[in-house]
């Protein structure tokens, strides 16, 4: 947990001087999301698909993010109302609305995006444990043996997938895995209006 205190200390410097620059805890928070928001890249590529331009979005997000992976939890529940998320999220409408999507149907397909982008790199395989990597590759062991002791009878599903459900070699596959998954969905979703509307 972040505490003023806490930071200080680790920058060699009194809660104070933090006090000085940051009003509260929230405060220094909000100005730290509004950083990493900051780095993403809302650039719109005019020449390809609003799909095509929201997964660009969603990419730029989740490298920021990955960049900054112990940030990511923060940005579950907070609104951040710094320049950098405002355009963030203005962008994100804008090309979720020329596709297609009602306002109400757009705030909910870019929270959802959001949530999604969060909780792939808040979840990524092996996050909790990065420090140490003989400390993780032990415990994926113990996963994966603990799935292949599983009776068989019962759980025949989860003793083949022990070794994926134990272990992820490849991140970027992952990452690339989970945005596909998200924004088919989303391209599903238009689809279906465009269907309903002609």
């Amino acid at each position: 947990m972040v505490t003023i205190r806490r930071l200080a200390e680790d920058l060699g410097v009194t809660p104070m001087a933090l006090y000085w620059h940051f009003r509260n805890k929230d405060a220094l928070l909000d100005a730290m999301m509004g950083r990493v928001y900051s780095e993403v890249d809302p650039a719109v590529d005019e020449l390809v698909t609003w799909g095509e331009q929201f997964r660009a979005l969603m990419d730029s997000l989740a490298g920021v993010l990955r960049a900054h992976p112990s940030v990511a939890p923060l940005f579950r529940g907070r609104t951040n109302t710094s320049e950098s998320s405002l355009r963030l999220t203005e962008v994100a409408l804008d090309i979720l609305r020329r596709g297609g999507f009602s306002p109400t149907e757009a705030t909910q397909v870019s929270r959802h995006a959001l949530s999604t982008i969060i909780n792939l790199v808040a979840g990524e395989p092996g996050f909790a444990a990065r420090e140490d990597a003989g400390e993780l590759v032990d415990a994926r062991r113990r996963a994966r043996l603990f799935l292949e002791a599983l009776p068989p009878d019962r759980y025949p599903r989860l003793i083949e997938a022990a070794a994926p459900l134990s272990a992820c070699e490849d991140l970027d596959a992952y990452y690339d895995f989970g945005l596909d998954l998200l924004l088919a969905g989303i391209e599903e979703m238009a689809a279906r209006k465009d269907q309903g509307r002609g």
